[in-house]
């Protein structure tokens, strides 16, 4: 073990965080259950395979990758085919589970360096938060990352960071792809406009990827890189059919969120993504986008959701400029950003009990100190997920704070499905349950209106394990089902000072994905356990294969039938 083998997956590694991206004020929570029971049974699980985990990370690349958490899911389907990429490696796979390419790092996939090069310590730049969308029409896939350039080959970040932008050739993803670079340090350099950030450059961070029949969304939070701020919510459109010809330059339009005449709280707009070519074809196109403002107020509570369209976008390729931004609020149940973390179920913890023995901690390279365990993990806060667009409906979810039944509070799932058009509420409530949290959910929906949300269940009787429910239109919904219980509690390394600190993370999102009547989850779970004494068999720290020194993530991939 060498010093600065852990990365947050923040785009920094190992020490203290340089990039501050909490605007939460407070949080005085919720004073709601809502609803929902544990299904007996989960007839409608078609099956499922573990997908990438923490060991598939870490020893990527010869093992010349860091140390990474959360996974962050990147999932999408489509042609036979199912891509899943985390931080920072990726995987394909047949829709029987098949593994057919990876894991394969996500620097190697666009290009770079090595993570770290373990022989020099040279580094290469710092990638993070992928995700992915198959587009029916245009058959190509397109994956994303956000990615920080280094100078030269020290840890020290340059500043300059840009969206990568992977665009399969053919239908078939396991073939050859185009890589284009938006920069995104928006400080008046490589042609982007100067938003002022506080020390200079800007970070595109949380990149998240939606589509229009003509548009390939991204959007993202602008943080200053080294400075205090948050400055905006941005949303990138991209001419689709350039990128999908692999033309060289294709048009882009910049909404900026942080405009002081967006009369909105430009946090985390989250574009809608359609399955089977399904769009809306209103105004010259239009795509839809949802963000919610909790953590704007020191209450840490709303009752407002933002719905964001942009139209005309059949113009992208001819008249750019004519493409037009409209947001409104939408008055919604309130919600709360959780104000908890998340306890687990005892079990084997091996790095906090390495950390507690002396000649263990010692081989680590780090002072012995006792934890006790398992930690708490963090939910996530009240920032919008995975976003639909299906049956003419829009579909969201976030993560909320609600009562459990002893008293304390947790993490629930709030989802509505809205009439974009009209603003009009179908279905809105609150998915939780009386003894586990639920977080990080993610809904996709199939064209015939009939969704599921997938997430990850935790609590005092329950491991992280891979959790779904139902959702519909007139119902809401459903029960909650177990997808895949975990085995062990987590065991990672955020949260611990010596590591970086900061908080004991679990996800930044999860992932769902909708191919015809045919939905596929990616959750992120715990798909193993073992005991000191296993950890420190050769070779050290992996316990045969199924985890790191510093952490033990896993993600299960989940097919539902509809």
């Amino acid at each position: 073990m060498v010093g600065g083998d852990a990365d947050s997956g923040d785009g920094q590694d190992y020490g203290p965080p340089v990039v501050n991206r909490s605007i939460s004020h407070g949080h005085t929570g919720s004073k709601s259950m809502g609803h929902g029971g544990r299904a007996k049974s989960s007839p409608e699980l078609l099956g499922g395979f573990d997908g990438l985990n923490f060991h598939d990370q870490r020893y990527a690349n010869g093992g010349n990758q860091f140390s990474v958490e959360p996974p962050d899911q990147g999932l999408c389907t489509g042609n036979g085919f199912v891509l899943e990429s985390v931080n920072d490696v990726l995987a394909i796979y047949s829709s029987t589970g098949t593994k057919l390419v990876g894991p394969v790092d996500l620097n190697t996939f666009y290009g770079y360096s090595a993570a770290i090069n373990r022989s020099t310590g040279a580094y290469g730049p710092s990638i993070t938060d992928p995700s992915c969308y198959y587009d029916a029409g245009t058959q190509r896939w397109f994956q994303i990352v956000l990615t920080l350039d280094r100078i030269g080959t020290t840890s020290a970040l340059a500043g300059t960071n840009h969206l990568d932008i992977a665009v399969s050739q053919t239908a078939d993803p396991t073939g050859a792809w185009n890589i284009y670079h938006l920069p995104v340090q928006n400080n008046g350099t490589q042609g982007t406009p100067d938003h002022g950030c506080a020390g200079g450059f800007c970070l595109g961070d949380y990149p998240h990827i939606g589509a229009d029949a003509h548009t390939i969304f991204i959007t993202t939070n602008e943080f200053s890189l080294f400075g205090p701020g948050f400055y905006g919510a941005q949303i990138y459109a991209i001419s689709k059919q350039a990128l999908a010809s692999g033309a060289a330059s294709p048009n882009v339009v910049l909404f900026n969120g942080g405009d002081p005449s967006i009369q909105a709280n430009a946090f985390t707009v989250i574009p809608a993504i359609s399955s089977g070519g399904q769009f809306a074809g209103a105004h010259g196109g239009t795509e839809y986008l949802l963000s919610s403002d909790a953590v704007f107020f020191d209450s840490g509570l709303s009752s407002t959701i933002w719905l964001w369209s942009i139209s005309n976008t059949q113009a992208i390729d001819t008249m750019p400029t004519a493409l037009t931004l409209n947001v409104s609020p939408l008055t919604v149940q309130q919600y709360a950003v959780p104000n908890s973390l998340a306890h687990q179920k005892p079990g084997s913890t091996p790095l906090l009990d390495c950390f507690a023995t002396p000649s263990c901690a010692s081989i680590l390279g780090y002072p012995s100190i006792v934890y006790p365990g398992p930690r708490d993990l963090a939910v996530n806060d009240s920032r919008m997920e995975q976003v639909s667009y299906a049956n003419g409906k829009l579909w969201g979810t976030l993560d909320t704070d609600v009562l459990l039944g002893d008293g304390s509070h947790g993490s629930g799932i709030n989802y509505f499905v809205i009439n974009p058009n009209s603003g009009g509420i179908f279905a809105n409530g609150t998915l939780a349950l009386p003894d586990a949290n639920l977080t990080y959910g993610a809904a996709a929906v199939t064209q015939s209106g009939r969704g599921v949300i997938a997430f990850t269940v935790v609590g005092p009787n329950d491991y992280p394990s891979a959790g779904y429910a139902s959702l519909d239109a007139k119902i809401g919904a459903g029960d909650v089902h177990i997808a895949q219980a975990g085995v062990g509690p987590w065991d990672g390394f955020t949260g611990i000072p010596y590591l970086g600190g900061g908080r004991p993370r679990w996800g930044d999102y999860g992932a769902a994905a909708a191919d015809g009547n045919t939905i596929w989850l990616a959750s992120e779970y715990i798909a193993q356990t073992c005991t000191l004494a296993q950890y420190l068999t050769p070779p050290l720290f992996q316990c045969g294969g199924t985890r790191g020194a510093l952490g033990n993530w896993a993600t299960r991939i989940s097919t539902i039938q509809l």
